[in-house]
């Protein structure tokens, strides 16, 4: 009866908290949203297109690399790097580095040759760090009252066991918790870069005509293709017609007859 009665009051807590939680963080959830720090949290992605003859490409590409994997602007980490040969050969390389090895970066990357474009973008992390941050408050009261539960001397087994699942469903979501958290400072505090390398003149009139030849087969393929359809399905067509073209005939040659 006395574990039974534990098991009750546990319960009872449980629900109790859940049901505060719900109209506290409510409350809670709608100032953050009235009042969230714009421009507070952002988290920047830069796409950015080097020009570059095609002797310089190559070594272009490793000098990039290397300056991030040696932190020279700064800290910095290689997350993908993508080479392409052929007549127009080109790379990419993507990193996440310190606000401030941004331009200096970009700088070494088109040395010698030129920025073709770059886009930059921005995602305001405010509203996610508040509400991660809430999730992770709320997860740690759970656990301390449940850490109170756990010392008293008198419980049964049967609490022991509801404790020490409750206890690990807790602990998994304050670690789900702290990973996103994690992963939204990185965000915050690093920003994506992105390096289009690529040969000059690739886009220019014998770029396009390359571009042409190379798609000659597949346009050919393709209209190929298409004729044989079309003939595929003007054969019952054509069918019929010829059908009623030889019956009109007759019908004229019997009136004419008569």
């Amino acid at each position: 009866m006395r574990g039974a009665g534990w098991l009750a009051a546990l319960a009872c807590l449980w629900l109790a908290g859940c049901s505060a939680r719900h109209g506290a963080e409510g409350g809670v959830a709608s100032a953050a949203d009235a009042h969230a720090p714009t421009g507070q949290a952002l988290a920047y992605e830069h796409e950015v297109e080097v020009v570059l003859d095609g002797d310089s490409l190559q070594s272009r590409l490793a000098q990039s690399q290397a300056a991030c994997q040696d932190a020279t602007f700064g800290a910095c980490e290689v997350l993908a790097v993508s080479r392409h040969g052929g007549n127009w050969p080109s790379a990419r390389l993507a990193v996440r580095i310190v606000p401030a090895g941004v331009e200096p970066l970009i700088a070494r990357a088109s040395e010698g040759g030129e920025v073709g474009s770059r886009v930059t973008r921005a995602e305001d992390l405010a509203q996610a760090v508040a509400d991660t941050a809430r999730t992770r408050e709320r997860l740690q009261r759970e656990q301390s009252r449940l850490l109170e539960f756990q010392q008293r001397p008198d419980l049964a087994v049967a609490d022991m066991i509801a404790l020490s699942r409750q206890m690990s469903e807790v602990d998994t979501a304050l670690e789900a918790a702290a990973q996103d958290s994690a992963q939204q400072q990185r965000r915050i505090q690093t920003h994506l870069v992105t390096l289009d390398f690529r040969v000059s003149g690739q886009d220019g009139g014998s770029g396009q005509i390359r571009q042409a030849l190379g798609d000659f087969g597949q346009i050919l393929g393709t209209g190929t293709a298409w004729t044989i359809r079309s003939v595929a399905f003007l054969i019952p067509v054509g069918a019929v017609v010829a059908v009623l073209v030889l019956a009109w005939r007759r019908l004229r040659r019997r009136r004419r007859a008569g």
